[in-house]
């Protein structure tokens, strides 16, 4: 979903403020950190992005030139007519740079009596978002709610009313997100959203359908991928019962596919939606900056590494049992501490193996998502969740813990990244508004450089990158952050920009983002991801070209996919962004004006 269910739906802004600094799920950015294939000096990232920035690296290059400067002696209209069209000329380019923007709604804008929450209280919050110039919204389609009452009983009713609800704010986009996994359990979670009643009753039976630590907890935020093929579920693998889910979408919803409504479709890949293992859980005691534990201790996936392990000549191997618990540090643990198991032979069998799974899985779903939408003008994406504690660690170990094998001399999401362009999917990840400096030291955090290397890992694979905030923010250190991110050379006004991200989604609709003077900078913000260009209802005009979803290409051998594990030096991205919303003067207006607005109420 457009933000891990983890992170919760509304948080108050001094709350937000406290969490962000300290919590880990809040994600990336990027300052220098040592690593060699990490960022460069700015100084050399400014220098190398002035020099592309007219190329339109990854972006179709500009097919307008500037219009040349009237004639002195023409007439005056003549001169009007012609300073017009050099205007136009000059938006249609900077229109180039228009990064379009979704905000996320409430987790519990449906209900679990599958009604919509407040319907006039959510017409008039679309009918403000619609006025501040976004593009569109988020939402999560649950499992837990339209295929609650048992196998292949699916009750879209409220979710169509919600649709059209949508549809009425005359321009408002969809991103629909296949929500496979429970809500409910984290901070900040104000609901609580089970997966489906008779899939819970399996697990009563068969508790090894859920992920599992190393001491045995099991964790019913979403089905293990051990049983993506195991028939265990009224004769049904998960894998079918994902593409049935998906199936049906497309069969309840195809008025709104071929209205164009849903433009989207993000596919659950595991816990918060993400694409990883659920290493860190705060219902299972973990605290930032915990390194997290292994999830693959059910039977289906204990079963899998014996085998593996036997085939490759190591039938003695078993997996870790010396990766400490979810709060250790890195070097409190014999696997990931300085010279560790994981640098071992057996330790990097484990290791890839584990991300392996990850890769299958999520390809394999991504699959069937492909054959449910195909022919349909949409997109497909998936979320990679930003693992940045302990980043700037040679151990990378809460990323590994997560099932991203990521190594100063290993690229592990670069494979991820390859196996979704053969689906056609956008990569959309986490934590843009996130700095190393708002982290603790001691967590070595390294935010920015995690979104640096993995943004620019997808458009070395020529796939689309999108992103999202990981924590609810109002200010404007974080909108300038996530700015930056989506154009990280900034505009170019000649064209197409060196690097653009595909969208950017906020998180979340909620009465703190409506207050008026976040709301403001909220308005800002949007205007400055359109590149101070008006609202613009035709993606093809900044060539974000929806066409209709093709069959997904041949299969990528595992060999095909390490390949991309190779280390390549991330693209340069500058220092601050040239379309700012705004700094600390802009804050201390903002007190006074509340000051004053108390005062003459």
């Amino acid at each position: 979903m457009a933000m891990s269910c983890i992170m919760g739906s509304k948080l108050g802004a001094s709350e937000a403020n406290m969490v962000f600094k300290f919590h880990p799920l809040s994600e990336c950015h990027h300052h220098g950190h040592g690593h060699g294939h990490r960022q460069p000096s700015f100084n050399h990232v400014k220098t190398a992005a002035r020099t592309t920035r007219s190329q339109g690296l990854f972006s179709a290059s500009a097919n307008t030139q500037r219009s040349a400067s009237p004639q002195t002696s023409a007439p005056n209209q003549q001169h009007k007519e012609q300073v017009q069209t050099n205007l136009k000329d000059n938006d249609n380019k900077m229109l180039l740079n228009y990064v379009p923007v979704y905000v996320m709604l409430p987790l519990g804008v449906i209900t679990v009596d599958n009604t919509i929450e407040n319907e006039d209280g959510t017409r008039e919050q679309l009918e403000r978002l619609k006025a501040a110039g976004v593009d569109g919204v988020m939402v999560d389609v649950w499992w837990g709610i339209v295929e609650s009452k048992g196998p292949r009983h699916y009750d879209w009713t409220a979710y169509r009313s919600l649709f059209q609800l949508i549809q009425t704010c005359g321009g408002l986009k969809l991103q629909a997100i296949m929500s496979f996994h429970r809500c409910g359990g984290n901070i900040g979670d104000e609901v609580n959203i089970t997966l489906p009643p008779w899939v819970l009753h399996v697990g009563e039976s068969n508790p090894d359908i859920f992920y599992t630590d190393r001491s045995g907890n099991r964790n019913d935020e979403c089905l293990t991928l051990g049983v993506d093929n195991q028939p265990i579920f009224a004769g049904r693998t998960a894998v079918e019962i994902y593409g049935d889910y998906m199936k049906s979408f497309r069969e309840n919803m195809s008025d709104f596919l071929e209205a164009h409504l849903i433009v989207d479709i993000e596919v659950g890949l595991g816990p918060a939606g993400e694409l990883r293992y659920p290493s860190f859980s705060w219902n299972k005691g973990w605290i930032f900056p915990g390194i997290g534990e292994f999830q693959c201790y059910d039977r289906y996936l204990e079963e899998d590494f014996k085998k593996a392990a036997t085939d490759a000549g190591h039938p003695e191997w078993g997996l870790p049992e010396n990766a400490g618990q979810y709060n250790d540090k890195p070097e409190a643990t014999e696997f990931f501490r300085p010279n560790g198991e994981y640098l071992t032979e057996r330790g990097k069998f484990f290791l890839t193996w584990y991300s392996n799974k990850l890769l299958s899985h999520g390809d394999q779903i991504l699959e069937e998502a492909n054959k449910a939408f195909l022919g349909c003008r949409i997109k497909l994406a998936a979320k990679v969740a930003g693992i940045h504690w302990w980043y700037k660690d040679e151990s990378h170990a809460a990323e590994l813990a997560a099932g991203y094998y990521n190594l100063n001399e290993r690229d592990g999401y670069r494979p991820i990244a390859r196996m979704l362009s053969r689906h056609y999917a956008i990569l959309n990840f986490t934590c843009l508004e996130m700095r190393d400096a708002e982290h603790p030291s001691e967590a070595k955090s390294g935010a920015e450089e995690l979104v640096q290397q993995v943004l620019s890992g997808g458009w070395r694979e020529n796939i689309e990158v999108a992103g999202e905030n990981a924590l609810p923010r109002y200010d404007r250190a974080a909108y300038n952050q996530m700015l930056l991110n989506a154009r990280p050379n900034g505009v170019n006004r000649e064209g197409s920009p060196t690097l653009k991200m595909s969208a950017i989604t906020y998180l979340r609709l909620s009465d703190e983002l409506l207050d008026w003077t976040n709301f403001r900078i909220f308005k800002t913000f949007v205007k400055k991801m359109h590149a101070d260009q008006e609202y613009c209802p035709e993606p093809e005009k900044y060539q974000n070209h929806i066409m209709s979803l093709q069959q997904s290409k041949p299969k990528i051998s595992i060999n095909d996919l390490l390949e991309a594990t190779k280390t390549l030096e991330p693209f340069p991205f500058e220092g601050e962004t040239d379309m700012s919303v705004g700094g600390a003067l802009a804050d201390l207006v903002d007190n006074a004006i509340r000051i004053l607005t108390f005062l003459f109420k």
